[in-house]
This record gives C-alpha cells, structure tokens and sequence, in this order.
C-alpha cells in the first residue's frame, strides 16, 4: 500500500499544463523531489485516475467554468479513458439567487446532474437552518461526509467520517472535514436547542489537538478500512485569522493523509507541500471560488500524484447548460427587474485588483458604507453595523437590478434594532477588529460613528471554544469612537440596527447582544432593506456621496503608535 507518494510536473492531456510548485521552509527543487524512487502500489491502476474538485462555488452555476465547463471536462476525461472522480470541499447551496430563492435546492440538483460522488459541508451549507441542510443531504445523490461534525449528546458523528471509492481495487478514501468555525460563521442557533445548549459540534470542545486528534481517528480508521489514498476533503482555509484550525496545521499535526483538497479562504492554491507531523511532505491545494478555476489530482497507472488547477475549458457541456438555463428560467424575469441605478461603482474590493482582494473584510468601503446607512436609514437607530462578510459582491455603475441586490445580501437576514450601551459597542467593534489588516468575515462597516483601529496593539480579544465573544482582558485596538460627533459614552445607552444573524444569533461571534431590548425584530429582509434605502432614502440612485470606494472615513487604520 502507497503511504508516501511521489510528486512531479505533469503536463496533462487537453492541453492544461499543471504545475505543482514546492513553497517548503528548505530550499527545494522538484528534480531532488522526484529523484528519489518511492514505492509503488499494489494492486496497481490499470488506468490513471483523475479526481476533479472544487470548492466554494457559491452558487455561480453559469459564470466562468460554470458546472457545464466541469460536466465537459468531466466527460472528456472518461472520453480519454481515466477513471474519473468529482468531489467538492463545500459551500456551494450559497451566494445568489439561485440558491437563496431554492434554500440550496437547485445548486443540489445541478450537482447530481453533473454527477459528483462526495462533498463536504461547508460552513454555509448551513444556512438555510439544520433542518434544511438535513433535507438538502437527503437530496444529494452524493454523500456529504465529515470526520468533525458531531452530535455532543451521542458523541457520535451526525455524517460519514469518509467515504471510499474503488478503482481498479486502488481504494481512495475521502475524509470530511469541517472548519470548526462553522458555528460563528453561519448562525449559530442553528447548532443549539431551544434553550440554547449547543447540541453539535466541530471538534473544537478539546481545542486544537482534540480537533486533530478527530481527523487522525479518521485517517487512522480509513487506512484500516483498507485505503490506499487518504485525500482530506476540508473546508478549513489558510488564513490566519481561522488559526489554530487551518488546513496546513492540521497536516501538520496528523499522518496518513496523502493529499489535502481544501476550500473556505477562497485561496488559490495549485499545489503547496506541507510537512506532516512524521516529516513527509502532504500536497495541499485550493481553487479560489465561484469556478473560476477546476482543480485536478492526477494519480497515474504509476502511482505518481500531481495537483493543478484548470482555469479554462474549450467547451461546455450543452446538456448541463440547458439543465441550469432550464431552472433559470423560472425566476429570470423577477432577477431581472430594475429597482434603482448608481451613477459610481459600489464595491466590496480593492480597486483594480486581479484577482480582487476583498477589503470589505479588513477595511471601510463605499458599499459597505451603503449597506450600513440602509439598516440605520430604515430602522432610525442612532447607530448600524454590518458584518464585512454578509456584504458578497459589487454593483457596478448603472442600473440596480434585484438579482444584484440579491448578490450583495444572499443570506437573507432580517433588520433588527436593539438597545446595547457603549461598553457593548466598543466590545463589538473590537472584537470586529481582532485580526485587522487581515481578513475577517465579522469586520463591521458602519453608520452613524467613526472608530479608528490601532492595528500595531496586539489583540486581547477572548473567545471560547465555539469562538464567540468572552471578553476584552487589555488595551483595545479600537480607538476614538466618535458617535454623532460626541465621543462614545460606555455607560449611555444607544439604539444599535443590525440583522438577526448578529444581534438575536450571535453570527460571527457578536455574543454581547443577545440578551438585549430589541425594539424591532426581524422586521424586513436584507435586501429589501437595501432596496428602500436606495430608493425612498437616495431617490432610486446612489449618488456622488459614495463615490469613493474607500467610503467617507468612519474607519482609520492607525498602523503605528503616535
């Protein structure tokens, strides 16, 4: 049985070169990798075998690659004669229209029609409640597997630790596993009780080495069970903001996987090797998102394994292409009606970026500023936050349609209004702040104040194990908290507008709010919110006041002390 696998260039049939480059801390050259012969399975493939994967797809069925170019690509393989697997690493039933109108529906039924054969939940395949994501598993004519998605009262795991595919008498195992984030990235009610007891976990109840020690029982188990290859299906991520939980650490705290297919930073990754805990080096790779890549492991008749990333196919499959237009269809004309204009560009990312960078995380933008003013506009709060990762996309000059309304505010949240004093105003914007100027999904854009975030201040924030909010235990990175012109008053009491997700929900970890006053509740969705701001509060058109893409100035990063 093949454990350690040998890596090289593989320029690949269809004309798609796949690079897989070494990012090692030692100097490394793919001729001394390879140099070395290692073992050679038994029984050997007859075939190669090509498993294509994708990740974070976000509902964008039609766009770029689009499930069509994946259904070709798919078939040109069979045609070629691989062996063929697909697989995705999780939050596809999310991001447009066409999974919020359905509840993930469509997007389940365009992946049984393209044919994938395992997938693992992303954290926003939970966002249409567990319910719902119960019955979107049930759908899938996949299994949705995860080593790490537990039921805390049995101990046991609600999905399929892994799930084998065999080619040949080769078996291939693929390990589920699921960011222990999930909770304060989708909602966390869904994971609880009535009486708010966290009935399922992440692995995050023993902290990082529990959590590894969960993929290991995985890993170990898959072996046992037979596997020749041990690929972890994750969605996990690099950044450091998710830390300890990335998927670099966990391979660098377990043994036995072979190669790691990752999602939820929405990186783009050809192949990275990353050293196991036993030294040996673990391919590790990432599409970016919304299929403007495919990825592609190799694994040849050899044994040989390559990872790369397809970020363009010749041809569309026309059966799948007329699947999604067909579903499409059925709620076009309500996409596509226009409901306001913008004479500026409105966006969530750097200016002029390719790929784009999304500051809307780390930093203030125009529609970010847009989004903020909507909540206080309808509600008449003094004060409104907006999670930098509930905003999705831009809108770029020109006619508004609802379908782009929908884009930026998929999730569906409702307008809420609580009272919270300044204490629990400075904790959010703090805790908002933590990871500053890296990305965080929880980064506020606001209205009716202006901070600053003094990043060269180490962050005290203190979560628990489910990363919600505990506590601030030093020197606050937020700073100069102007509310109207008057500085913050921590023992006043304010009125704060935001959505159910954060302040009835604790999305992203806002636990500071949920014992509240609230005087209004779930009172209208997200993008009608925005809708009626543009329309009653802007007369239908978002004018010059939001012209500059870095907003107006309510957030200053302060990079150095004074």
């Amino acid at each position: 049985m093949l454990r350690k696998l040998t890596v090289f260039l593989l320029v690949l049939l269809l004309a798609f070169s796949f690079a897989c480059k070494a990012k090692t801390t030692e100097t490394t050259t793919v001729a001394e990798v390879t140099a070395t012969p290692e073992l050679t399975p038994e029984p050997m493939l007859d075939k190669d075998l090509a498993i294509l994967y994708t990740n974070d797809v976000h509902c964008a069925v039609d766009g770029d690659i689009g499930y069509a170019g994946v259904a070709a690509f798919k078939q040109q393989l069979l045609d070629d004669g691989c062996y063929v697997a697909l697989v995705d690493a999780g939050d596809a039933v999310q991001g447009d229209a066409i999974g919020t109108l359905s509840k993930g529906s469509y997007i389940i039924d365009i992946m049984n029609e393209v044919g994938y054969d395992v997938a693992t939940p992303g954290n926003h395949e939970f966002d249409y409640g567990m319910d719902r994501f119960f019955e979107l598993r049930d759908m899938a004519k996949f299994p949705y597997v995860s080593a790490n998605f537990v039921d805390l009262a049995t101990g046991e795991t609600v999905l399929d630790p892994y799930a084998m595919l065999t080619f040949n008498g080769i078996n291939v195992a693929f390990v589920g596993v699921s960011t222990p984030m999930t909770i304060s990235t989708s909602t966390p009610t869904f994971f609880q009780d009535a009486n708010g007891n966290y009935i399922y976990g992440f692995g995050q109840k023993d902290g990082a080495q529990g959590f590894y020690m969960i993929v290991q029982d995985a890993v170990n188990a898959a072996i046992a069970d037979g596997a020749d290859y041990v690929i972890a299906l994750s969605h996990l991520g690099i950044d450091a903001s998710t830390s300890p939980y990335t998927s670099s650490e966990m391979i660098e705290n377990t043994t036995g996987i072979d190669v790691v297919i990752d999602g939820h930073s929405h990186s783009t990754v050809e192949c990275e090797r990353v050293k196991n805990l036993d030294g040996d080096r673990v391919l590790l790779t990432q599409t970016g998102t919304k299929l403007n890549a495919v990825g592609m492991l190799y694994i040849t008749k050899e044994g040989s394994v390559s990872t790369g990333l397809i970020t363009e196919v010749t041809e569309k499959d026309p059966d799948t292409e007329a699947y999604v237009a067909q579903i499409q269809a059925q709620f076009e004309d309500l996409l596509n009606e226009v409901v306001a204009r913008t004479d500026v560009d409105l966006t969530i990312f750097e200016p002029g970026t390719d790929p784009a960078v999304r500051i809307v995380r780390n930093s203030e933008t125009n529609l970010g500023d847009l989004c903020a003013d909507a909540y206080r506009y309808i509600s008449g709060a003094d004060i409104a936050f907006v999670n930098g990762g509930g905003v999705r996309t831009s809108i770029a000059m020109g006619d508004i349609t609802y379908g782009a309304i929908i884009k930026v505010h998929p999730f569906g949240n409702e307008l809420c209004m609580v009272e919270a004093t300044g204490q629990e105003i400075l904790d959010a914007l703090e805790l908002g702040a933590r990871v500053t100027p890296e990305e965080s999904g929880g980064f506020l854009q606001v209205s009716g104040l202006t901070y600053e975030i003094h990043t060269y201040i180490p962050s005290s924030v203190t979560l628990d194990e489910n990363n919600m909010f505990v506590s601030v235990d030093g020197e606050y990175r937020v700073k100069n908290v102007m509310v109207g012109g008057e500085p913050l008053d921590l023992t006043k009491t304010y009125t704060l507008a935001s959505h159910n997700y954060m302040l009835k929900n604790a999305g992203d970890g806002y636990t500071m709010f949920q014992d509240n006053t609230f005087l209004l509740d779930s009172i209208m969705i997200d993008n009608q919110v925005l809708i009626n701001y543009i329309v009653d509060g802007l007369g239908g058109v978002v004018g010059a006041d939001y012209a500059d893409p870095y907003g107006q100035g309510r957030i200053v990063a302060v990079e150095a002390a004074p």
